[in-house]
């Protein structure tokens, strides 16, 4: 997970601060050192650090932190609200044309999935109600035209090319006079890109903008890169004046670097991050939510829309009932772990949750998704009168289920005992909330 070893040692240093009672001028510089450390270790710029370092000593140093009951919480909200500062203080959603379609350029070295990003941006659009047009004008990459159309049909979202044609100044502005016959919102220019930033490269581009006057040029950034994806969105940014930046691959094993570092470096915002495979697995990025992410603080607003996005209302209001009552059946289980994973690897939940879900005793946790499906299998091969009344499940019953799931008498074992713990679970938090003792923590549950 991006920033996995940055939030450690942040946190770490963050655990020291609130120990102590008082801050005394070298507790602060012994601090300020390692979040110094930490972030260089993340891959962030230097001379980002150097400055960022700087400016959170001077104000840690001023009378208000020294001064404060609970100095340590008040460093720790100051570098919140610095690297929050840093990343662009607000996210910077996409600008519509006011007259006409509103044309995207999309831009990028070669494999880093601009492309796919081009796909997942129109999916974005859909969300609004944005009706787009894909523009395929990368004609020198083998089955670039035929990968965007492919990505087109997947989404019910048309694609415009000239087949045969080596030209991309032509296909632009046909596609343009396309897209505006057609009264399209939008349009979604996907360039072709080199394996190296050289003038060949810039001049197509610079003449391609001059055709379409975009309202936006995104950049597609691959994380994984580190320090390099931030001298390339310089590189680009000097020669095409682009708007904004799509970081993509923010959800491997990175160090995250270059999301802290690209904004401070180019002036340039960035727009979206890639966190995932899926069409569906582009966010909008928020600054705020991402410096709260990094400091092991969570971020459960998006928590929250991912939620909203995937759970049925409905379900979740009938899921509520039963688990204030402790009815939950291993059907309502079933569901609420195929909900669950349509939020994304669960690993990714985990890590929205403050302290990336340590605070809940899930510290060491690590996900295997294999296990899921191998539930889903064991709850399918029960009888309707099973998954209502588990009492039922002797021996002989979970030796069926067993071989009828693929699975060991084991995993059915483990299964029915995860399933008791939910139950026992349920009837602690609907007693407390009985007695007065706040909402019974359902706030807590992802699918709530």
């Amino acid at each position: 997970m991006a920033f996995e070893s940055l939030t450690g040692r942040l946190q770490n240093v963050f655990t020291i601060l609130r120990g102590k009672g008082i801050l005394t001028e070298k507790d602060i510089e012994t601090a300020m050192r390692e979040v110094r450390l930490a972030l260089l270790e993340a891959d962030v710029n230097y001379a980002v650090v150097k400055e960022f370092v700087a400016g959170l000593k001077e104000k840690a140093l001023g009378q208000e932190i020294l001064k404060s009951l609970t100095p340590g919480q008040q460093v720790i909200k100051l570098v919140n609200e610095e690297l929050t500062t840093l990343m662009g203080g607000t996210a910077s959603p996409l600008k519509f044309a006011g007259k006409g379609p509103t044309k995207i350029m999309m831009v990028g070295l070669q494999g880093v999935g601009k492309t796919t990003h081009v796909g997942k941006l129109a999916k974005y659009l859909q969300k609004l109600n944005k009706r787009s047009l894909l523009i395929a004008a990368d004609v020198y990459r083998p089955a670039a035209i035929k990968q965007l159309q492919i990505l087109g049909e997947q989404l019910g979202v048309a694609v415009f090319s000239i087949e045969d044609s080596t030209d991309p100044i032509k296909i632009v502005k046909k596609g343009i006079e396309q897209a505006e016959k057609g009264n399209y919102d939008v349009v979604i220019i996907d360039t072709a890109g080199r394996l190296h930033i050289d003038e060949e490269l810039m001049k197509e581009l610079t003449e391609l903008k001059k055709i379409a006057q975009p309202t936006e040029t995104l950049l597609v950034v691959d994380a994984m890169v580190g320090q390099d994806s931030v001298n390339i969105a310089k590189s680009f940014n000097e020669q095409l004046s682009i708007t904004g930046i799509i970081l993509t691959k923010l959800d491997g094993d990175t160090r995250g670097g270059a999301a802290i570092s690209t904004k401070a470096v180019t002036g340039c915002p960035i727009k979206f991050i890639g966190m995932g495979e899926k069409l569906d697995q582009l966010e909008l990025f928020y600054p705020e939510r991402m410096a709260s992410r990094i400091l092991g603080m969570g971020d459960v607003l998006s928590l929250i829309e991912k939620a909203q996005a995937t759970v049925d209302a409905e379900q979740a209001k009938d899921f509520e009932r039963k688990f204030r009552r402790a009815e939950l059946s291993f059907d309502d289980y079933l569901q609420q772990l195929s909900q669950l994973k349509e939020m994304g690897p669960l690993e990714d939940i985990l890590a929205m949750m403050p302290d990336g879900g340590k605070a809940k005793g899930l510290g060491n946790f690590k996900v295997d998704e294999k296990m899921l499906t191998k539930t889903e299998a064991i709850i399918q091969s029960m009888t309707k009168e099973e998954k209502t009344n588990p009492d039922l499940l002797n021996a002989n019953r979970r030796k069926r289920i067993a071989q009828g799931s693929g699975t060991t008498t084991q995993d059915v074992n483990r299964v029915i005992k995860q399933f008791d713990e939910m139950k026992r679970m349920m009837k602690q938090m609907a007693s407390n909330t009985k007695k007065g003792r706040g909402r019974g923590n359902f706030g807590n549950l992802p699918f709530m």
